[in-house]
């Protein structure tokens, strides 16, 4: 006998093999209890939840010679007919493919005459939503007044598209995902039938990858298994198999993010290539174990919600405390946003490495969402700066001498005139080249000016940066570049754009200024 998949070897035959839909299965199991069967009902749910296998099941208990609470008994000639396919009281239709107003009324047709054997003749329409409008309401009167001995099903994973006078005539019942534990433990049962060899760890990713989806989990399980075909299927063997990337990437990938050390990022995706991971998938785990991290960091009792390991939980715990919630949500946007693009895009790579790229040089991102990893970037610029700062001050202020005396203070220096402050404007660019890091990102954005009392004036466009460089130490710092550059004091007046007033469409960069202070310098009324 040729060899059966899994997911069609293990179809539920009985309500009692029926996992993760206790509610609905009560419900169908008391109406025939109580032979209270109506005549229209709507299965809805996504794939693999066991919809079409309810309706089989369904339709062998109503014409079940021998029911056992509510349930078909599996030996009687009805529902071995049913089971086999021979039963002509159980009609099965594929609305994909017969979706025309014709193959309607060709069940209408039909209707009209009793069942051969058995009580019901049940009509089993897959994919309802497929059916053009011409067919619901060709369907629409049938459905309403349909004899006492039909019972329609209509199954679809898209009930939205339904129309609202069809859903009106029949009793809806929703099948929900199921759990991940639910689906592990039915994997374990079938492994033990089939007398496989499967570590726990993997049946757990397995059913996390099902997404809910049984028949979804024991496809997946079909494919890992025969590809090590006596051998002991492991957590890594079914990563192989599914091109899915571990955890620990994970964790790695962050936290290269959150250092911006591109090097290391391309790198990783790197050896995820050479390992042939799937692209798409990696960005969808991605996006999950970032919002497993933005679950823990909104409580501490998360572990009934998360299907993690006790060391991965506190591997999130640790990174929880690394990233603030809005760069995480930021994240979660930009990843699940991406996992869309790559499912299309030709170049899959290349996406993946400019996203990554861009996480980790933010000042190539010029949205709002961006501002956070801006500012970040800036305080860590900052950090490095600070150091040099107070070896700048000795130097300039007071060198202790040999002896412990008090080096010679510098002769106190002329103040420049209105030529000089013109001077120090054309050549302000190579004068801040020395400047601390920090410093020279902000003045990049700087506009100069002359101001009163042979002043120069930095006009920054918003507070934020003129906050920054119009602190003592700054000034200070400026001041003190451009004494050691001319040999003259130079005062210096930070201000921030007036508001009302147009900065520029685009700041200047400090490159460009040398082309602009060949323009007249405008000498600002302060009156």
């Amino acid at each position: 006998m040729s060899y059966m998949a899994l997911y069609r070897k293990f179809r539920p035959d009985e309500f009692e093999d029926v996992k993760g839909q206790d509610a609905i299965v009560k419900t169908l199991r008391n109406q025939i209890k109580a032979e209270r069967i109506g005549h229209a009902y709507l299965f809805c749910g996504t794939r693999g939840t066991g919809k079409t296998s309810v309706a089989k099941i369904f339709a062998k208990a109503v014409n079940c010679e021998h029911p056992s609470d509510g349930s078909p008994c599996g030996e009687c000639a009805m529902c071995k007919a049913i089971a086999s396919g021979a039963s002509m009281n159980v009609i099965e239709i594929d609305a994909a493919s017969n979706n025309g107003v014709d193959n309607i009324r060709e069940i209408r047709e039909e209707v009209a005459y009793r069942p051969t054997e058995g009580r019901y003749k049940v009509y089993i329409i897959d994919e309802v939503h497929m059916l053009s409008i011409g067919a619901f309401n060709a369907l629409l009167k049938t459905l309403e007044e349909p004899p006492e001995y039909v019972i329609f099903i209509l199954a679809t994973t898209e009930a939205h598209k339904i129309p609202i006078t069809i859903l009106s005539r029949c009793q809806r019942y929703d099948f929900k995902r199921i759990s991940i534990e639910t689906i592990s433990e039915r994997l374990t049962e079938l492994i033990g039938k089939e007398q496989l060899d499967v570590e726990e760890k993997a049946v757990r990713y397995i059913a996390k990858m099902a997404d809910g989806s049984m028949r979804d989990s024991l496809s997946l399980l079909d494919q890992c298994a025969a590809f090590y075909i006596g051998e002991r299927l492991t957590y890594d063997h079914v990563l192989e198999v599914l091109g899915a990337v571990d955890t620990e990437v994970f964790s790695r990938l962050l936290r290269q993010l959150l250092s911006m050390d591109v090097h290391r990022v391309i790198e990783t995706v790197e050896e995820l290539v050479m390992q042939g991971r799937e692209l798409s998938q990696m960005a969808a785990d991605f996006t999950w174990y970032l919002r497993n991290l933005l679950l823990v960091q909104g409580s501490d009792h998360m572990e009934d919600i998360l299907d993690v390991s006790t060391e991965n939980l506190a591997q999130l715990k640790e990174e929880a405390q690394m990233i603030d919630s809005g760069t995480l949500i930021r994240y979660i946007r930009i990843f699940s946003e991406l996992t869309s693009q790559l499912k299309y895009a030709t170049q899959k790579r290349v996406l993946l490495e400019v996203t990554l790229i861009k996480l980790c040089r933010p000042q190539m991102d010029t949205s709002q969402d961006a501002l956070l990893d801006r500012i970040r970037a800036v305080e860590k610029q900052l950090e490095e700066g600070i150091a040099l700062k107070p070896a700048q001050t000795k130097r300039r202020d007071a060198d202790p001498g040999e002896g412990g005396q008090q080096a010679e203070k510098k002769p106190e220096l002329p103040k420049a005139l209105d030529e000089d402050v013109k001077a120090v404007a054309k050549e302000f660019r190579s004068i801040v080249s020395g400047a601390s890091a920090m410093l020279k990102v902000y003045l990049k954005k700087a506009r100069l000016s002359a101001g009163e009392g042979n002043r120069l004036l930095i006009v920054m466009p918003d507070e934020m940066s003129a906050g920054v460089v119009g602190t003592q130490e700054h000034k200070t710092e400026i001041e003190s570049l451009i004494q050691d550059k001319i040999g003259k004091k130079v005062e210096i007046e930070v201000r921030q754009m007036e508001e009302g007033r147009r900065f520029e469409d685009h700041f200047v960069d400090i490159e460009n200024l040398e082309d602009i202070i060949h323009m007249e310098i405008t000498v600002e009324d302060e009156s």
